[in-house]
């Protein structure tokens, strides 16, 4: 199986690099997020001739979360459902061939000092006890998307300036490294440890992409029966050279099932 994910920053102006990357690397499985619109103007026209099923669910202007699949999932589900806010354009369940994927498009934060850094804190701990609500451990699972944090210095360019970023802050680092630990690895570390690639290139930094100055923050991760069947994971850098392209990139991973 091979998976995909991918901020879009608004489908509609993306749209021509989805299309195209789809046609080109023909993944099983594709998750979006920041799609930007809601659901009676998701291009569905569009991208169900690319033969994909497609799974949505969005809002006006922000957030939005989708999933594109070779297959129709025998299963979805959308949001939290412990509640609290839904956030069901932020949070998408389905079960392809058997393996439950959970797409997410977490909180940004805003500032440090913001009630919406204390909201992403929080959404990570909701989020673990999703998982625990919903998924084993000892099970194959796969949750990908942008998480909005870089755990490790070598996830971010100049890690030092950082430390108050509500992306590499140590407060998300570490809600983020507690809902991995309950039950998830990192495929991207697991293969490749010590190599530095970026996902996310800020668009106020003109130079950003060609300077290497970049943030890892998209990810996708697999509990342990599926992680060892992780045989390849790379970032394709060509969506983010397109013209009009999102500020994030393509991150994908092949699993032998």
């Amino acid at each position: 199986m091979k998976i995909a994910t991918f901020n879009v920053n608004s489908l509609r102006k993306r749209l021509p690099i989805v299309l195209q990357w789809l046609e080109r690397h023909q993944p099983d499985v594709l998750c979006l997020q920041e799609t930007k619109v809601q659901d009676s103007e998701f291009p569905l026209t569009a991208l169900a001739a690319s033969g994909y099923d497609i799974t949505f669910r969005g809002m006006k202007a922000y957030n939005g979360v989708a999933v594109l699949s070779r297959t129709k999932p025998e299963a979805v589900s959308y949001g939290f459902d412990d509640g609290g806010d839904v956030e069901d354009a932020r949070l998408l369940r389905v079960v392809i061939q058997g393996i439950p994927i959970i797409n997410t498009y977490v909180p940004q934060g805003f500032e440090i000092d913001s009630p919406k850094y204390q909201y992403k804190l929080k959404w990570y701990e909701r989020l673990r006890n999703h998982f625990e609500s919903h998924l084993s451990p000892k099970e194959p699972a796969i949750w990908c998307g942008d998480m909005n944090v870089a755990p490790r210095p070598i996830d971010v360019h100049s890690p030092e300036k950082h430390l108050k970023h509500v992306c590499y802050h140590e407060d998300a680092r570490n809600a983020y490294g507690k809902t991995v630990a309950w039950g998830f690895e990192d495929v991207f570390c697991k293969l490749y440890p010590d190599r530095q690639q970026f996902t996310f290139f800020d668009y106020r930094a003109p130079s950003a992409l060609a300077a290497n100055k970049g943030w890892r923050i998209d990810h996708i991760l697999a509990t342990a029966p599926l992680a060892q069947r992780c045989q390849r994971v790379d970032v394709d850098l060509e969506p983010r050279r397109a013209t009009d392209p999102s500020d994030h990139t393509v991150l994908w991973a092949d699993f032998s099932l």
